[in-house]
């Protein structure tokens, strides 16, 4: 080590002396977490010990930070420094979802580059008239609770949208749950699997590795079952078709055309597990959102007001978005959207471990060392936002928003609501897709007459992804 590297490494600041919560002996700060709230915990830590600090659950020291910054420069040593943790990995390996979301170093490169080609823009365009015909079922429903004076469970709606959309674009299958509900197996069983997924990946034990429960055994089992059958469809219509092969009209074709073209192909077991993958992230990141993005507008109203005009304008009173010229059109929409995500983050913790000794933030940390990236601290900082806990969208539209004492900055580079660096969501442009797609057809359609929870403003519930709680929403049509 060079004398100047010696000088830099003595001036940081070990891990051991850093603040953080008072743990008891073997569990550590275990029996201060609720999982459901376990953001809100760090959260409050953070208020109290500052950006970055330490505690531990049983065996595993973790190192939570909050500077955007710092974060960022975590995210893009990814996937060399920083990686999944070993229980996610092992969680995946048994509910059998072990793909390019969990994976690590050249598996997580190799299939990767699989199947990114179904997910890029290009490919947009061609899933599009199935997105339309989803959103356009989505409001003949909406229509008829409407005309019912029906409340809907906001939550379960968009999931259900979420679910058909997933399927179409990714499978070409249409299940069609919005109108068969829960009563749809896939749906049964996605509803269990995020939830038991959080659970194990931070218990303080995992024992359902080693003993499993009927009720996870009888889950997985199906939803493999379900997928193994898109994929030999898939192979089937490839067979029957082979120009689908150069033009592939969903991302199971195309992962599986690229595939049986050789070269770094995955297996069948990695094709199931990255379906489910989609699958999983495509419910749950994208119905939440829309959820908390329609709360927080119908709590502004006049940002409601300004979204309506623009979708008037743009796509039409009473129709449904047809192009994706008209959904780029949408930049209030869009605002509102990246203001919804920097208020209530659908994805508020980040959790990776170190591979190596790293510094991170001018701490030392050792190889093992958990990393939480705890998302929403700088999203709200007033220092970095003006009336930062306000649903303000025109601060999204011209690339850059303002801080408190006239400092200029990129919002998205502290909100980063897709993660950054090499690992950086590979789903983005179908979410955002989708989330103009629903908005643009609601404010088109229908006035919201109102959006509520039992107890006044929705709950925070974490299951992975960090959920409303309860919304209701009430509908007239236009």
């Amino acid at each position: 080590m060079s004398e100047a590297a010696a000088t830099v490494k003595a001036a940081l600041i070990p891990y051991e002396e850093l603040p953080g919560p008072k743990g008891i002996p073997v569990l550590g700060n275990a029996t201060q977490i609720r999982l459901e709230a376990f953001h809100q915990q760090l959260e409050a830590w953070a208020r109290e010990y500052g950006g970055k600090f330490r505690f531990r659950i049983t065996n595993r020291h973790m190192l939570a930070i909050t500077d955007p910054e710092a974060i960022s420069s975590v995210l893009r040593r990814r996937p060399q420094q920083f990686l999944k943790t070993p229980r996610l990995v092992q969680v995946a390996k048994d509910m059998g979802f072990h793909g390019v979301f969990s994976a690590n170093g050249d598996d997580w490169k190799r299939q990767r580059q699989l199947v990114m080609p179904g997910l890029d823009p290009a490919h947009l365009h061609a899933y599009l008239p199935a997105l339309v015909t989803v959103t356009d079922r989505l409001r003949a429903k909406w229509r008829k609770a409407a005309t019912q004076g029906t409340e809907l469970d906001l939550q379960a709606e968009l999931m259900r949208y979420t679910v058909d959309v997933t399927t179409g674009l990714a499978f070409g299958e249409d299940l069609n749950t919005m109108e068969q509900g829960d009563d749809v197996a896939i749906q049964r069983h996605l509803n269990y699997i995020l939830p038991a997924l959080f659970k194990r990946v931070l218990s303080p034990f995992d024992l359902e590795h080693w003993v499993p429960s009927r009720e996870q055994k009888e889950h997985v089992s199906a939803l493999k079952e379900a997928v193994r059958g898109f994929i030999e469809r898939t192979r089937t219509l490839l067979r029957d078709r082979p120009e689908l092969r150069e033009k592939p009209q969903n991302l199971m074709q195309s992962m599986v055309a690229t595939c049986d073209a050789g070269g770094g192909a995955l297996s069948d077991d990695e094709l199931s597990a990255n379906a489910l993958t989609m699958l999983l992230a495509g419910e749950d990141t994208t119905a939440t959102t829309l959820a908390w993005m329609i709360w927080l507008l119908s709590q502004n109203r006049g940002a409601l007001e300004a979204a309506r005009d623009e979708v008037d304008r743009v796509v039409g009173r009473g129709a449904i978005a047809m192009n994706m010229d008209q959904l780029s059109q949408l930049d209030y929409v869009d605002a509102c959207a990246n203001e919804s995500l920097r208020l209530k983050p659908v994805a508020p913790l980040i959790i990776l471990q170190a591979a190596e000794d790293a510094e991170i933030d001018g701490v030392a940390v050792r190889a093992g060392t958990f990393v939480m990236c705890v998302m929403r601290p700088a999203s709200v900082d007033a220092a970095r936002f003006e009336q930062p806990q306000s649903f303000r969208p025109e601060r999204w539209l011209h690339g850059e928003a303002d801080a408190a004492h006239g400092r200029m900055f990129s919002a998205k580079r502290v909100v980063m609501p897709f993660g950054a660096g090499p690992r950086v969501c590979p789903g983005r442009y179908l979410a955002l897709a989708e989330i103009k797609m629903v908005m643009a057809m609601l404010l088109a359609n229908f006035s919201i007459d109102s959006v509520t929870a039992a107890d006044g403003e929705p709950r925070e519930r974490l299951t992975l992804v960090m959920q409303p709680e309860g919304l209701r929403m009430k509908l007239s049509a236009r």
